[in-house]
């Protein structure tokens, strides 16, 4: 075990049953782990056709990371505990269902930060856990007749699936609560051991009125938590707030054996020991959406620091939820929208662009049109690339800064502050994504304006500027395999939004065809608008007509009241 992290625990009781070894091979390798020494400053790529990709700025250098905090309830500047290392835990699905796009914000916010962090150099260690004992999953399993743990195993499979359709990074590792039950035995009698917690009839609770600092994180007083409002009050508890660490075996239920019995654990408790396993009882990063802030993430902080009382996590971040007319969505309420369901009729990366277009702090509204929006964005900006691709086709793309013209390598450096000045600024990707329409705008000139295709150097201002956006867009996590296989995808998802196939599509637009040719106009725009109406459109050019996705017009058009 790296000397670093054993620091970590020199002024706590160790977990004596936490054997790294036991666990299993799959979820531990020694990388995981802060390990001495210091890294290696990368060299700084900041000038104009550095790839952006190749290790950013350096760490210590002027480029700045700032975090909000809830904890501090301000925005930080980032300083990992250790040099060039960064520990994340970002609190994971409870896999009884498929995931909702609520689930998807939260995990491709966090897969924004991981890869940034990496862009600026940072090696990360990204825990990020699967809850699979708890009372959702028991009953769903009982109501399919199915084993708890194999149903939820499914489910875990399934949210993988659907992480790498949003093409968000592996974390470092994966752990399972039932796969951690020795290692939350040995921090529920730590817990105990210190005296912040009591026995009641085989159920281990947590004495909140014992830790002064409890409500730190979320700003509510003890007095605020009062039971009996939305659960039955539990007469055994020493004081309404205080919550289950360990919960006795019930009828019908996975239980594992115990100093206190059989039974499992609680909810919370699962956190504080796979973080503590992973990345010590001190790291930089604890994650997740807003819903965790209480009581969860306070309950975690609580445990923790009761096992160690130099538990310490630097920032505590939270995104804000998706929210369908102003309400939360969540599978307690039915109002949501799987990422199955969604992506079904818009492409993944459609998806990702709409939950970035929103900073992650704030609530993002699921509509249509929004979806629609980031679909026809998405669109455009793979288009353009593409059109780049091929007019550069097979030719030496290799260039210095001398052989750039200067207009473009100012569009290009400015471009390149306003993504490191607004990423920089707690992850503000709506600026970043904004800053992009200049480039494009830029290489679209060069392509199709008369004067853009006269310009000097025309393809290293080409090249250039491809090679800028890319580098973004794989910092985003945006960029795709391949521009012409990617557009293809998105006009399959068009065409079964508007319900066509491409040759009905093909059929419309020769009808068109024909009727401007015997001068039918009335009939040629009412075949446009038909298309339009429904998401589909035309495209005239000298060489003829061709279609892309669109904003369908019901979409656009204000809605009058009467």
């Amino acid at each position: 075990m790296a000397s670093s992290v054993l620091n970590l625990f020199k002024s706590c009781r160790p977990f004596t049953s936490i054997r790294f070894s036991s666990l299993p091979k799959s979820q531990f390798r020694s990388q995981f782990l802060f390990k001495p020494g210091k890294l290696t400053q990368p060299r700084r790529c900041f000038t104009a056709l550095a790839s952006l990709t190749d290790g950013g700025d350096s760490i210590s250098g002027e480029k700045e990371l700032w975090l909000h905090n809830t904890m501090s309830r301000k925005k930080e500047l980032f300083k990992p505990k250790v040099d060039g290392k960064v520990g994340m835990y970002v609190c994971g699905v409870t896999a009884y269902d498929l995931s909702h796009i609520g689930h998807a914000r939260v995990y491709v916010t966090f897969d924004v930060l991981l890869r940034y962090l990496k862009h600026l150099g940072y090696e990360v260690s990204y825990v990020r856990n699967f809850t699979d004992v708890d009372d959702k999953i028991i009953a769903r399993a009982n109501e399919l007749g199915e084993d708890p743990i194999s149903l939820s195993r499914r489910f875990c499979e399934e949210f993988n699936r659907d992480m790498e359709q949003l093409q968000c990074l592996d974390p470092s590792v994966q752990p399972r609560v039932s796969d951690h039950i020795p290692q939350i035995i040995d921090l529920i009698k730590q817990i105990l051991d210190n005296g912040y917690a009591y026995k009641v009839d085989g159920d281990i609770y947590f004495s909140v009125d014992k830790l002064p600092t409890y409500g730190k994180l979320s700003g509510r007083k003890l007095e605020d938590n009062r039971a009996g409002e939305r659960v039955a009050v539990d007469t055994r508890k020493k004081h309404p707030a205080d919550f289950a660490l360990w919960k006795a075996a019930k009828e019908g239920e996975p239980f594992w054996e115990s100093p206190w019995g059989r039974g499992r654990p609680g909810w919370h408790i699962e956190c504080s020991a796979m973080s503590a396993a992973y990345l010590g009882y001190s790291f930089d990063i604890h994650g997740g959406g807003m819903d965790l802030v209480f009581p969860h993430h306070e309950n975690e902080i609580a445990q923790s620091c009761a096992a160690c009382d130099s538990s310490n996590i630097s920032y505590w971040i939270h995104n804000g939820f998706v929210t369908v007319d102003s309400e939360k969505m969540s599978k307690s309420l039915g109002n949501f929208f799987t990422i199955r369901q969604v992506i079904d009729l818009y492409h993944p990366l459609a998806l990702r662009l709409f939950l970035m277009g929103t900073h992650y702090r704030s609530p993002i509204n699921y509509s249509d049109f929004l979806l629609e929006s980031a679909s026809e964005r998405i669109f455009y900006i793979y288009q353009t690339l593409h059109d780049c691709e091929s007019v550069l086709g097979e030719k030496d793309s290799t260039h210095d800064n001398d052989s750039v013209p200067s207009d473009t390598l100012t569009t290009i450096n400015t471009f390149r502050g306003e993504f490191i000045a607004s990423m920089s600024d707690d992850l503000l990707t709506p600026v970043t994504l904004a800053a992009m329409s200049e480039p494009l705008k830029t290489i679209n000139d060069l392509i199709h304006t008369r004067k853009g295709k006269k310009q000097a150097r025309r393809e290293e201002s080409l090249k250039a500027l491809e090679t800028t956006i890319r580098d973004v867009l794989t910092i985003l996590g945006l960029m795709p395999t391949s521009y012409s296989e990617v557009l293809v995808q998105l006009k399959e998802k068009a065409l079964k939004r508007a319900g066509l196939k491409e040759e009905d599509v093909l059929q419309r637009v020769q009808e068109r065809t024909d009727a401007r040719k015997n001068k039918e106009y009335e009939r040629s725009d009412a075949i446009r608008k038909d298309l339009a109406s429904v998401g589909i459109a035309l495209m005239d050019s000298p060489e003829g007509t061709t279609w892309r996705p669109a904003i369908p017009l019901a979409l656009q058009e204000p809605v009058t009241t009467p």
